[in-house]
């Protein structure tokens, strides 16, 4: 187990699309084991294997048991309601933004030795698997904001969102 280097949103590999999973072997045990190991140590809700330089189909999204999910090939199988609220990413450091996620979301994906399970998440957790899904694409958060804020916007905005009320 090793903790892998997070590429930045101006890395190419971001931005390609990713390839299914078809070897359910000790690699795959293995990146998966880095992905966790990486994830932690970034003290952050996901990570896709494109984050970290890998082009595979491999996610690991915190669930709302604070217990890492880990989704081979996964697909956005439902999405329910809408959230508005920000978002950042391990690969655009020190920037945030506001983007709509659904509210309630569900996959379907492989677990490491290929067996098909879905799992589902509200607000955070639903959030996480459409960002990391859309890791999967070559698309980064970043798309889908007006405005992007640094640490120091953020205090501020939310001091005055205090301040009103």
């Amino acid at each position: 187990m090793a903790i892998r280097d997070i590429l930045t949103d101006k890395d190419p590999a971001l931005h390609k699309k990713c390839h299914p999973v078809t070897r359910f072997d000790e690699k795959l045990c293995s990146l998966l084991d880095d992905m966790r190991d990486t994830l932690a140590h970034a003290n952050g809700a996901g990570l896709a294997a494109p984050q970290i330089g890998i082009l595979r189909r491999v996610v690991v999204v915190v669930d709302a048991n604070d217990d890492m999910l880990e989704l081979v090939n996964p697909e956005l199988v439902a999405r329910d309601g809408e959230q508005d609220g920000l978002e950042g990413c391990l690969s655009v450091p020190g920037m945030w933004g506001y983007v709509k996620r659904p509210m309630h979301a569900k996959v379907r994906a492989q677990d490491r030795r290929g067996n098909w399970f879905e799992a589902e998440g509200e607000e955070i957790v639903a959030r996480c698997f459409c960002h990391e899904l859309e890791h999967l694409d070559g698309h980064v958060f970043t798309e889908h904001v007006d405005r992007l804020y640094t640490g120091e916007d953020l205090d501020r905005l939310l001091a005055e969102e205090e301040r009103k009320g």
